[in-house]
């Protein structure tokens, strides 16, 4: 083979190891979204068999919040400390034994406790594959490539609900439906089996000679290499700590609280899209959860397209600010015509999914190597948070408030993200990470 033909092989390797890569990382992704647009369309099925109330329901849809809570940190922290290859493995596998006992599942504290399994293996999830992710992406695609994960949670989230909706309608039982989830989690752990570990882990932690040879293997050897920067001084500082150091507090800060901001308001209303449109006159069921979704799965489009061309700030605060404006009207004006509800509350889950790409996006770009998992982990773990505390008290508060000033306490949380993006949100556009988090 001539030293040309060995070229072309080797860009061939690497641009079929970059498609595995990205496939099966934001396939977790993807199984995230799907797990949660699952439950939406099956909860008046198991309250009826189940005798589930109403308050019930807004907590089996925040159980794998909760456990999303406590997965990201902890897989943040064991990622950071042992690598990103054992996590991403570790995770997934959990995730297929969850999985599979929903077939079996017959009480609801049974259901909920695998609910939360289920959360917790999604939470270590987000800790270890964007920064993964993120560490293998070339700078200048970057942006783009990070965007796949959010646009994989969104497709998750349409295909799982539709698909519910669907297979509940011609009396499909509850346990299959809910299991579906398990064929995709067995595909996502047999791609993932001998993938590489991070070489930028790698590196902070000493490890050159392996590093190296993954950079020259799998990637631009020789650039990589030079863009590892500070990390290998940062081996021994793996501490949780860290994050609230005076070098990463404000993107502690900004990511945290961005990112709350974003998902509480987003996975309250899709959730339970039905019955929040029910409440406007608008039609119940497929039409308006699937909706919301797809205008979504178009926001993010948009969002891969702009992203290393317009950069990061410019997609963050100006879309909040837009998205204040909705629920202000939406809750001030209650007599308001349907067909401007359905446009402003349209308009919301594209906005809210331009936003949704910077909350995979941040994080793995402003944290160094030595705590980017464990700042993704908590960062993730405060945004579920939000995420449950928008699915268990959206469907009580609309009944004991009325939508109209639900709607209105969405708007100060919205508020509060815009004001905290217009202030902090950095631009990284085209930035290597050692340049970024640095």
């Amino acid at each position: 083979m001539t030293q040309t033909q060995q070229i072309v092989e080797d860009t061939r390797f690497k641009k079929r190891f970059m498609t595995r890569l990205f496939a099966v990382l934001a396939g977790g992704t993807f199984l995230d979204g799907y797990i949660l647009g699952i439950i939406g369309p099956v909860t008046a099925v198991l309250q009826h068999e189940l005798n589930f109330s109403a308050l019930q329901v807004g907590l089996l849809a925040a159980m794998t919040m909760i456990g999303m809570l406590i997965g990201a940190p902890l897989g943040g922290w064991a990622t950071d400390k042992w690598g990103r290859k054992p996590l991403f493995i570790i995770d997934i596998a959990l995730f297929v034994v969850a999985s599979v006992l929903q077939f079996f599942v017959g009480s609801a504290e049974l259901l909920m406790f695998i609910r939360f399994v289920m959360g917790l293996a999604i939470g270590c999830e987000y800790s270890v594959s964007w920064p993964m992710l993120s560490e293998f992406a070339p700078s200048r695609s970057r942006g783009r490539l990070m965007s796949i994960n959010q646009f994989a949670f969104f497709g998750g989230f349409m295909v799982a609900y539709a698909l519910a909706f669907y297979l509940s309608a011609i009396g499909v039982s509850w346990h299959l439906i809910l299991g579906s989830s398990t064929v995709l989690a067995v595909a996502l752990l047999l791609g993932r089996i001998g993938l590489p570990e991070s070489a930028r882990w790698l590196w902070s932690k000493g490890r050159q000679d392996e590093a190296r040879a993954i950079a020259h293997k799998y990637m631009d050897g020789p650039a990589t290499i030079a863009d590892f920067g500070r990390a290998s001084q940062e081996a021994e500082r793996v501490r949780f700590v860290e994050i609230f150091s005076k070098e990463n507090i404000r993107s502690t800060a900004f990511i945290s609280i961005f990112w709350f901001c974003n998902v509480l308001p987003y996975f309250g209303i899709s959730t339970f899209a039905g019955a929040v449109l029910s409440q406007y006159g608008l039609a119940d069921g497929l039409a308006g959860g699937v909706g919301l979704s797809m205008v979504a799965v178009l926001g993010v489009a948009l969002t891969m397209l702009l992203i290393d061309k317009a950069g990061r700030r410019i997609l963050t605060a100006p879309p909040q600010w837009i998205m204040l404006g909705i629920f202000l009207m939406l809750g001030l004006w209650s007599s308001a015509p349907s067909w401007l509800v359905l446009v402003l509350f349209l308009l919301f889950s594209l906005l809210s999914a331009v936003n949704g790409v910077l909350t995979s996006v941040y994080p793995s770009e402003l944290f160094p190597t030595a705590v980017r998992g464990i700042g993704t982990g908590f960062a993730a773990a405060f945004s579920r948070l939000g995420a449950a505390l928008g699915t268990f008290l959206l469907p009580a508060g609309i009944e004991a408030l009325g939508i109209s000033t639900v709607l209105l306490m969405l708007a100060g949380v919205v508020a509060v993200g815009a004001i905290v993006s217009q202030i902090w949100a950095p631009e990284t556009k085209g930035k290597s990470l050692s340049a970024v988090s640095h």
